[in-house]
């Protein structure tokens, strides 16, 4: 078991590295010895795990099959050593938290140290594609994301939901009324996210549902670079009520009736769901007060009356 395990771990670095050199570089090996060892893995069971086209390594449907399973045996290696190292920093647990978005997982951080300053949050901020690839591969633990597919491997849950807004520039007529009626967005100059973005896919949807053309004139892979772009004039943009950081000469337009809604899901590995402190987060709500002693509620002035 101990040589399969070997072979099995040069097999799941080439998986999530896509090459042999920098599987190798990975872990700390010689090229030869992870190409060997591959080879040992698939001639042991007479099956092809890789196309090997040059410099390109792309995995077969077999491959494809394996390395889902090992994902979990050596994502969760990685789990304890983390979990090792917490204890030799005095910690009591480590959640590392992935999202698109800032503010929605900050508030998320901010709930979790309050509820438990013993533990070190870690927070990164990617892409969907980028974050639900960490996410598989264990290098997260949960994840805040706007789906439009869920995966089965998953374990969802609704988290938040905004509803999303207009951002136009300080000069722009809009600028004079409490809200906007969606079908005034035809014939403005646009700027949008790119193809694949979860909001840009709201508009167009809800656009499409009433007949109104949209006229794209610009589209930008970030939403900070979108307020930008539009304090320069280039035109009007959208984004989650939640994300607008609002820039000099720009402002956010309600559309009137919300008709646009974006819903942000917590997500975890199915496997995963009942580790304690995941299990936690997928308990926690925002403003929740965590569980306190009959004692500390007794001399907390919080619980005296006003």
């Amino acid at each position: 078991m101990y040589q399969y395990h070997k072979w099995l771990r040069s097999f799941h670095a080439v998986a999530r590295t896509g090459s042999f050199t920098q599987a190798a570089l990975f872990l700390s090996l010689g090229q030869p010895t992870v190409s060997e060892q591959v080879t040992a893995l698939e001639r042991k069971f007479a099956v092809e795990l890789f196309h090997r086209r040059g410099r390109n390594t792309v995995l077969t449907d077999a491959g494809q099959q394996l390395y889902a399973i090992t994902q979990g045996i050596f994502g969760q290696e990685d789990e304890a050593l983390q979990l090792l190292q917490s204890f030799h920093q005095k910690k009591k647990g480590l959640v590392r938290i992935g999202a698109v978005s800032p503010p929605i997982a900050m508030s998320l951080t901010y709930e979790l140290m309050r509820r438990h300053p013993e533990i070190e949050v870690g927070t990164s901020f990617t892409t969907e594609a980028e974050t639900l690839e960490r996410l598989y591969n264990f290098d997260i633990d949960v994840a805040i994301l706007a789906l439009t597919d869920v995966d089965r491997r998953l374990h969802t849950q609704l988290y938040q939901t905004h509803p999303i807004v207009a951002v136009v520039r300080s000069d722009h007529p809009w600028v004079t009324q409490q809200s906007v009626d969606l079908r005034e967005v035809e014939g403005q100059a646009l700027v949008l996210r790119e193809q694949g973005s979860r909001t840009r896919q709201l508009v167009e949807n809800a656009c499409q549902v009433k007949g109104i053309a949209l006229n794209c004139v610009m589209q930008l892979n970030s939403r900070e670079a979108i307020v930008h772009s539009i304090a320069q004039g280039i035109g009007i943009g959208f984004v989650s009520a939640v994300e607008y950081a609002e820039l000099p000469g720009t402002r956010a337009i309600r559309f009137a009736g919300d008709p646009l809604h974006i819903d942000y899901f917590l997500c975890c590995l199915a496997v995963r769901r009942n580790r304690a402190l995941i299990a936690d987060l997928f308990n926690t709500r925002p403003g929740a007060d965590p569980p306190r002693s009959e004692a500390t509620q007794a001399t907390d002035p919080a619980t005296k009356p006003d």
